[in-house]
């Protein structure tokens, strides 16, 4: 054996030695001295000094990575045992997920079925037929418009008015009728047979009131004060009807706008309307809207003639000020006048580079339709967004073709329901046995009319074990007691709604909640070197990311990065394309579908809101006061809360116990969202200043991302709960030299949790156990 192995050999013992014991080098120096003169020739004792100089440095080397592991995930844990309990049981202990057959997740879709089951039905939720389309032939400019927002955002704004007409339904107000009941216009009775088959008759005449009732405070020339009043018109789940429901609103009443979030129409005062109607006739302001909202190519809109100069230069302002990206305006002599005191028109038109961004009509998008074929994906062991991106490459197309309503566990069996574009039911049905090899499987296949959105489902069944059930440390009760006492304990209180730590990407050294601030905080190459980060193991893929923080060679890291790693793949792509630059890095991120890229600002927002309900709690405890926000509806989904079911609690509240603790809600960061008027909002001031989100608008127009934030209860029950005991015989378990058969507990529990709920964090609560 040549003295160089030897050498090499005992090194080695050394150093295993080393992450064994962590014992002090003095207690090593005799082995070692015995280790060299049994096995190695005698050498130099300045080579041995070398030697040993050598090893003491890769020691200190490998403590420095294991101990910087180990804080790594510390500090994740430490993040998680700091959150708070709602019930005060002991709990117990036991292990989840030791295979993913023991964690299995089922979708529940809106209609409350489980996806799992053959299903003929369409995965989304017709409320009303829609009127036939040749019905809607004089109202299809105007879908187009509200139909781009959503593409871009979960927020939806029309500030642009149609014509209006008298709603034969409705009572008249004398204000409104003498303003509008002289501008008929072709088309009207449309907008009104609309409205009358989209919303039911309750809402109809409350919408009219509200119409109504602002119209007569704008004549009556009272201000509107405090927060702009709004009405809902609840949540509308198909995307076209909701795109016909804001042109009929705009069209009946140029006056108000319509906001959509979350699939909630909301209708505000149009205050763009009334302020040109302190510039001109309401008559012209009534007529440049429906002009705006025609879009009419080549088309142009006069004002009525104007001699006053100051004037005219105040209405050139508002246009261009408020619809400058849009239009042009130009003041042009009337012949006929005098030139003295001659009469000068505005005359507005189109800019022509607005017309390549205008949506088609309606119809021509139904006789252009993509195809959309729906399915229920099972998987096991299999992170989401590899389990897309594989699909993506069989089937020929892109990740952001797919969509779905919510992210799976990946140490799972998960059963959720996906929509794929451009793609036929007997296209995805050729390729069952390849999927089938990526331990997936796609059936319940068939045509549906339109894609699925984040959060379009009712949410989710869990069948769950935990093994190797024990008492808390110290606790010597009966463990079946324990374990009845704290499911029924959580089942009559609940538990806190924090976001699970999967959120946040459990156990890496960087958690998607970094990269999501440096997104907000537009640091796109910072995010882009966050993403990269490898964790301190040695395989292909830790070895690519090093690879690419040392060299930037994109080019070179593709050739490392494995090809299961879609999402790494297709960054080190972009990256290759358009360079390491801050404008190549935004392009780079738009390798990711808008799913993705939101989903790690949404992570972002979420561990801040997990920090926001641990100091609500250790502050006031389970107690409603004054300035907290409850919510008013108590069928409200999780995170899908109107702006209009949100409520401050008062003084007067607070003393008569008016709200439980279970109505409290607090916000998800976005800009169209309230804080809560107590210590709690000034702790998400706070928080943001120190994070440099100060002045964020929480858009994000270079990636094009827009947050809008929403409304989370802190406090969430599991529904249909069910468990039952069992015991594992045949574990060896040593005692004492011999061998004896025991029988461990284990916990088959079974559960439904709302949309965006966490399962783990349930558990926790019941458990009183971080994982």
């Amino acid at each position: 054996m040549p003295s160089w192995y030897r050498r090499v050999k005992i090194h080695m013992i050394y150093r295993n030695k080393l992450v064994m014991s962590f014992k002090g080098t003095q207690n090593w120096k005799g082995e070692r001295e015995a280790e060299l003169n049994k096995s190695c020739k005698p050498i130099s004792f300045f080579v041995i000094q070398i030697f040993f100089f050598f090893l003491v440095i890769d020691h200190l080397c490998f403590f420095c990575r294991h101990c910087s592991r180990m804080e790594e995930d510390t500090d994740f844990r430490i993040r998680f045992s700091s959150l708070c309990f709602i019930t005060d049981h002991v709990g117990f202990r036991g292990t989840i997920k030791s295979s993913p057959s023991d964690f299995i997740v089922i979708e529940i879709d809106e209609q409350g079925e489980l996806v799992n089951k053959a299903s003929d039905k369409p995965v989304y939720k017709v409320t009303k037929v829609l009127p036939e389309p040749n019905n809607l032939a004089k109202k299809a400019k105007l879908d187009l418009q509200i139909l781009s927002f959503e593409e871009t955002s979960n927020q939806e704004v029309s500030t642009l008015a149609g014509s209006s007409s008298e709603d034969h339904n409705f009572v008249p107000c004398s204000e409104m009728e003498d303003t509008i009941k002289d501008r008929t216009y072709k088309g009207e009775e449309e907008s009104v047979d609309v409205l009358g088959s989209l919303l039911d008759e309750k809402t109809n005449e409350l919408l009219n009131q509200f119409a109504c009732d602002i119209k007569e405070k704008w004549d009556s020339k009272t201000e509107l004060t405090g927060p702009s009043p709004e009405f809902s018109l609840g949540r509308i789940l198909d995307k076209n009807q909701r795109a016909t429901l804001h042109s009929a609103i705009r069209q009946k009443f140029p006056f108000l706008i319509t906001v959509g979030k979350n699939c909630e129409i909301v209708v505000r005062p149009n205050l763009e309307y009334k302020e040109l109607c302190h510039l001109v006739s309401e008559e012209e302001a009534f007529d440049f809207f429906k002009y705006l909202d025609a879009k009419k190519e080549n088309s142009k809109f006069t004002f009525k003639p104007d001699t006053n100069k100051e004037h005219r230069k105040a209405v050139h302002h508002f246009v261009n000020k408020k619809f400058g990206n849009l239009v042009e305006t130009k003041s042009f002599p009337e012949l006929s006048d005098s030139a003295d005191n001659p009469n000068v028109v505005i005359t507005v038109r189109f800019r022509v580079k607005a017309h390549k961004h205008w949506k088609r009509s309606l119809l021509e998008c139904q006789g252009r339709k993509d195809t959309y074929t729906a399915f229920t994906l099972r998987k096991e062991n299999i992170e989401m967004f590899e389990a897309v991106g594989f699909l993506a490459v069989k089937l020929g197309v892109i990740p952001s073709d797919f969509s779905y309503a919510g992210l799976k566990d990946k140490k799972a069996i998960t059963y959720q329901a996906m929509v794929v574009r451009k793609v036929t039911p007997e296209r995805l049905k050729n390729i069952e046995k390849e999927v089938e090899k990526k331990r997936m499987n796609v059936f319940n296949i068939r045509p549906v009319e339109d894609s699925l959105r984040l959060g379009q489902l009712k949410g989710n069944h869990f069948d769950i074990v935990i093994r190797n059930l024990k008492n808390q440390i110290n606790d010597s009760a009966n463990p079946r007691e324990r374990i009845l006492e704290a499911i029924e304990n959580v089942k009559n209180k609940g538990f806190v709604n924090y976001y699970g730590p999967q959120r946040f990407g459990m156990g890496r050294k960087v958690h998607t909640d970094q990269i999501g601030l440096a997104l907000l905080k537009s640091e796109t190459v910072k995010a882009v070197k966050l993403f990269f980060t490898p964790e301190d193991l040695d395989d292909p893929v830790n070895r690519a990311k090093k690879y690419f923080l040392q060299t930037e060679d994109a080019k070179g890291t593709l050739s490392l990065m494995p090809e299961f790693k879609v999402r790494e793949r297709a960054l080190l792509d972009s990256l290759h394309r358009f360079g390491i630059t801050e404008e190549g890095c935004i392009q780079a991120w738009f390798s990711f579908p808008h799913s993705m890229r939101i989903f790690y600002v949404h992570a972002y927002s979420s561990k801040i809101w997990n920090e926001a309900v641990s100091y609500r709690l250790a502050t006031y405890g389970s107690r409603v006061v004054e300035g907290d926000l409850v919510c008013l509806d108590e069928d409200a989904d999780n995170e899908q809360l109107p702006s209009s079911k949100v409520h401050l609690v008062t003084e007067e509240e607070e003393s008569a116990n008016t709200y439980a603790i279970h109505q409290v809600v607090l916000p998800v960061l976005g800009y169209n969202i309230q804080y809560p008027k107590n210590k709690v909002g000034q702790w998400y001031q706070e928080v943001l200043s120190r994070d440099g989100l100060q002045t964020c608008k929480f858009k994000i127009p270079t990636l094009k991302l827009n947050v809008p934030g929403c409304y989370r209860k802190i406090l969430k029950h599991p529904c249909n709960l069910s468990y039952q005991l069992m015991e594992d015989h045949g574990i060896d378990v040593k005692k004492e030299g011999s061998h004896i058969d025991e029988a461990t507990l284990s916990l088959l529990i079974s559960f439904d949790l709302d949309a965006s709920c966490y399962a783990t964090v349930c558990l926790r609560e019941i458990m009183k156990h971080d994982f």
